[in-house]
């Protein structure tokens, strides 16, 4: 079966990443992250700068890389923080609204069903570029993606 973007977007959060029912997902056998589902109603919003956080899971893979993974809903004109690079990978899965990701100095917009990816040590940013507030969720893979 063939998956387009937006499905994709729709699909990995909720059926292709171990999560724990309810609430943040923390790894308990020597940190690998149990499988698991998350209901959307059950993820509880965190407010941070000019951006509401819904954390998903934490941990590691069985595989040995790090994982962690959020929602994040932007308001209009907003970023969560300044631009930044960090030793993991980045992909941003956009569910609502239009983001302007800039990778290295180079912005690109993206809107629903569009994926953004920046690898280990890029620097990135993102920012809200329409007039209603834009979702998305973060999958950060690699060192220090759990802390």
């Amino acid at each position: 079966m063939f998956l387009n973007r937006r499905e994709m977007c729709l699909r990995i959060p909720a059926a292709a990443l171990p999560l724990l029912a309810g609430t943040e997902a923390f790894a308990t056998d020597e940190n690998i992250l149990p499988s698991a589902t998350f209901p959307f109603e059950k993820l509880i919003a965190q407010k941070s700068n000019n951006a509401e956080i819904r954390p998903v899971l934490k941990g590691k893979l069985a595989t040995g890389e790090s994982l962690e993974v959020h929602e994040t809903t932007l308001q209009p004109g907003s970023s969560p923080h300044p631009p930044h690079h960090h030793e993991h990978s980045e992909m941003w899965l956009i569910r609502e609204g239009s983001v302007e990701l800039t990778i290295d100095g180079v912005s690109s917009h993206i809107g629903p069903g569009g994926v953004g990816f920046v690898r280990s040590n890029e620097e990135h940013g993102i920012r809200n570029i329409g007039a209603m507030p834009a979702t998305y969720f973060v999958v950060a893979v690699g060192p220090g993606a759990e802390r």
